[in-house]
């Protein structure tokens, strides 16, 4: 997964994604299909495989939002 970029927290430190996450890319009679199999229910599609692959980026980005958020308890 290609780093979002830095962001800024409530804090004011500064957060980067470091993790790379293992996708599985494939192609159906709709175009391209995509998980992440270490975030389960993580999974997006896209009609190229340039599409698919960029969309599983912003997937994985929101999925790690979102259990960062759930884990601090907002």
């Amino acid at each position: 997964m290609a780093s979002p970029g830095p962001r800024r927290s409530e804090t004011g430190c500064t957060i980067t994604f470091v993790a790379n996450y293992r996708v599985v890319l494939r192609h159906s009679e709709e175009g391209y299909s995509v998980s992440c199999p270490g975030l389960p229910g993580c999974w997006s599609q896209g009609e190229t495989e340039e599409e698919a692959l960029a969309n599983i980026q912003v997937a994985i980005r929101e999925y790690v939002e979102a259990a960062e958020e759930l884990a601090r308890g907002d």
